[in-house]
């Protein structure tokens, strides 16, 4: 049963197979959603008697169908975390990789926010989910088995279009591809994320110096400070905003443009930070920083006046800065204090995973079998 409001989940859920067909797009006010939750109930009733799982349903090809609705939706960043997390779990070794190959050959058709112009309303009253997934033809697996007892094609069968300015036919996208796009390089050895339809086309690619905040308190402090030293070339870095450090990995990721930028008619620049973003957001963000800075990733070790280099089209992240420099920065970096001594704040910081790996707890996931960790010894728990 969906929530409602997450739009790009309840989608990504269905594609998955995991929800009844035909109401992950439907309005929250909509009163269909009570009948919804009643045919949710019964059907969950009808698999404890068939004794159909989650197991049953979840594949590696399920997962693809997940990833494809989400970057044909140009949808929230946050899936990436989601759907790992999911597939961990699930014993399916979904990398961030993945998704970037699949970037390269879906289409964003979903003319909807934030890369686009329309509402999930809109989206709904153009055909909804089912129709851009028979849109997507053979870039969705219709074999895929669903909760109903249905594969996903056959539950998709016959939708319709109603507004392909809403949702975009292949031969017109919103974007051709590329709805977003995971990042390596020496800033991020395990990945990065960025949007590329939401931000500014002429920072696809581009260098500029580090203008770095140690934490959000840091940063609230003096980004709007006249006397800070930035200007639209420059990158903002916010550090410690990751699943250890922040903690929870909270939804920092847009961080603001200087007051002063502003005023200049500034509305879009690079920035960089190991926390998330929500949905709605916008701009040339780069989210997801891998390790994250209070772990030691290298994102801990960026000082201000850094030369960062973003290459969208390469996939790179670089910070320009010589081996023997960065590994002396890491020799001296001491591990910040953890902000919590018992409970469960010491269970989380132990066993969190990175934002590349869901975010989840390590001793959650099922053996991966593709994993060179695949057999390790259990966690220990403190």
């Amino acid at each position: 049963m969906t929530m409602g409001t997450a739009s790009t989940m309840t989608s990504a859920t269905e594609a998955l197979g995991l929800t009844l067909p035909g109401f992950s797009s439907i309005p929250a006010a909509d009163s269909r959603h009570a009948q919804y939750a009643s045919l949710t109930g019964q059907r969950i009733v009808e698999m404890v008697w068939t004794d159909q799982k989650p197991s049953d349903i979840l594949t590696a090809k399920s997962f693809d169908n997940a990833v494809t609705t989400v970057l044909a939706m140009s949808g929230s960043t946050n899936a990436i975390v989601h759907l790992v997390a999911v597939a961990r779990r699930a014993g399916i070794d979904l990398t961030t990789a993945r998704f970037d190959e699949l970037a390269r050959v879906t289409p964003v058709l979903g003319n909807i926010r934030p890369a686009g112009q329309y509402l999930m309303e809109d989206f709904y009253y153009a055909g909804g989910l089912r129709a851009l997934l028979v849109e997507l033809a053979e870039l969705i697996d219709g074999t895929q088995m669903t909760v109903n007892g249905k594969t996903l094609g056959e539950n998709i069968a016959g939708a319709q279009i109603f507004d392909d300015d809403v949702i975009r036919k292949r031969g017109n996208p919103l974007v051709e591809r590329d709805g977003l796009a995971v990042l390596t390089g020496n800033l991020a050895p395990d990945g990065a994320v960025i949007e590329p339809a939401a931000m500014e086309p002429h920072l696809l690619r581009h260098r500029g110096p580090a203008v770095v905040f140690m934490d959000y308190n840091d940063m609230a402090a003096r980004i709007d400070s006249e006397e800070l030293d930035v200007s639209a070339d420059s990158v903002i870095v916010l550090q410690h905003a990751g699943p250890v450090g922040a903690p929870g990995m909270p939804e920092w990721g847009q961080l603001p443009i200087p007051q002063k930028l502003l005023k200049q008619g500034v509305r879009d620049m690079l920035r960089i930070s190991d926390a998330r973003m929500s949905g709605t957001s916008y701009g040339a963000c780069v989210l997801h920083v891998a390790p994250e800075s209070f772990v030691g990733g290298p994102l801990a070790l960026v000082k201000d006046g850094d030369i960062i280099e973003l290459d969208v089209a390469a996939r790179r992240l670089q910070l320009d800065v010589g081996d023997q420099e960065l590994a002396a920065r890491k020799e001296a970096w001491k591990a910040p204090k953890r902000p919590f001594e018992r409970g469960f704040g010491v269970m989380h910081q132990l066993h969190v995973t990175q934002a590349n790996k869901g975010c989840d707890f390590d001793f959650l996931e099922e053996r991966l079998a593709t994993s060179p960790e695949a057999g390790r010894d259990e966690p220990e728990i403190h």
